[in-house]
């Protein structure tokens, strides 16, 4: 396994996921989000969150605040926060009616509260972001490259200028968020992204890196004849 130098958060919203990536790898922090949440099946959100912040002993963690208003946005972000001093409240960039975040951004800023702003897809909404955060605060700024990605764009150039403005900031950090593969850890790293949020489904692959690409290619063939003798069956 390669020794990275960007720091690496597990990505999920399963307590048991947590502390396997703990466990299994250089794991720098955690995030979760309602997708993630509702994947995993959590019913109730602080109980969740109380055996995540045990499981992470410490660590970095941002859970997500749930309501789609500013008012009970603020209200939520003050209730997170209050669970740890690890805990960062992520805040979606705007709502699902399109309106900013960022006058709530400032607001919460003003109050102290570690925040992770997630669902940035856009220079101007990282810029945006920056210029209300506070001196002496501590944040998180949540590129989605894997969407820029799936959208048919090379997120690199994106990436790479959000990497120049994020860095005039000593109050913020960047994540690259929505992993798709392993390389993305080698790309942001190359970059110089501080943060980059990886599912264990991802981290699993880690052992393949530095791998001898004749084994590797064996080692696919002899998956792929295993497999044709589970299945039991015969072309001719």
């Amino acid at each position: 396994m390669s020794n990275f130098t960007i720091d690496i958060y597990a990505d999920g919203a399963s307590v048991e996921g947590m502390l396997e990536a703990k466990n299994k790898w250089p794991i720098s922090g955690f995030t979760t989000n309602p997708s993630l949440m509702k994947k995993a099946g959590v019913k109730d959100y602080i109980t969740f969150a109380s055996k995540a912040l045990k499981a992470v002993s410490g660590l970095p963690i941002s859970f997500e605040v749930f309501s789609d208003d500013f008012m009970h946005m603020e209200l939520e972000a003050t209730k997170l926060a209050s669970l740890g001093n690890n805990v960062f409240v992520k805040i979606p960039i705007t709502n699902s009616k399109g309106e900013s975040s960022v006058p709530l951004i400032e607001k919460l800023s003003k109050k102290g509260i570690q925040l992770n702003i997630t669902a940035i897809l856009t220079l101007k909404q990282v810029q945006d972001v920056l210029s209300v955060l506070q001196p002496e605060t501590h944040n998180i700024i949540s590129v989605f490259a894997g969407r820029v990605a799936d959208t048919g764009v090379d997120p690199i150039p994106l990436m790479k200028k959000a990497v120049t403005l994020v860095s005039q900031y000593k109050q913020a950090t960047l994540l690259w968020a929505s992993c798709r593969e392993v390389l993305n850890i080698f790309q942001a790293q190359e970059i110089g992204v501080d943060i980059i949020t990886v599912t264990n489904n991802v981290l699993n692959k880690l052992s393949m890196v530095g791998k001898d690409a004749t084994q590797l290619s064996l080692e696919t063939v002899q998956g792929f004849h295993n497999d044709v003798e589970k299945l039991g069956f015969s072309i001719l």
